[in-house]
């Protein structure tokens, strides 16, 4: 079998979306990513931080689209990792003050998970890592990740406003 240099990453997502300026507003105006370059209502690359672009959006084929079917193929969901777990607090914050409801919460040990559609029913989850020597391991040290209930309140309280 052949493998991948383990350097490799995903470098961006390209979405089909009905609406630039619907998408900029959600992940640009809710989640907080950066505009870097916007061609007019075609296309926007957005980013977090300097990186030229995490996230394309375009409506090269998909302007005023509908939503893809239930049992289409496709883009199961996109993750946005988040460096700390008060980032991912910061982001619940933020789709709450903007009534956007999420299709789930998970802890699944070795990290935490906020799951929702964006304005084009693109999955996203949103999500940060606990730290490596936290993961959860059997007695021969294989990972065993699960799917619990995430606990949003201890999450929230990471905010800690006072």
């Amino acid at each position: 079998m052949i493998s991948i240099n383990n350097k490799a990453r995903i470098g961006h997502v390209h979405l089909k979306v009905s609406s630039i300026d619907q998408s900029l507003n959600f992940y640009c105006g809710i989640l907080g990513f950066q505009l870097k370059q916007r061609i007019g209502n075609s296309a926007a690359f957005i980013a977090a931080g300097d990186y030229h672009h995490h996230i394309g959006l375009n409506t090269w084929e998909s302007s005023n689209g509908t939503h893809p079917p239930i049992g289409s193929t496709g883009l199961y969901h996109l993750a946005i990792l988040y460096p700390e777990r008060r980032d991912l607090a910061d982001a619940l914050h933020r789709l709450m003050q903007n009534n956007i409801s999420l299709t789930g919460a998970s802890d699944h040990g070795v990290s935490e998970a906020l799951y929702l559609d964006d304005p084009d029913s693109n999955g996203l989850e949103l999500y940060w890592d606990r730290p490596e020597n936290k993961w959860p391991r059997d007695e021969n040290n294989n990972l065993q990740m699960y799917t619990k209930q995430l606990d949003i309140n201890s999450l929230l309280e990471e905010l800690n406003y006072s």
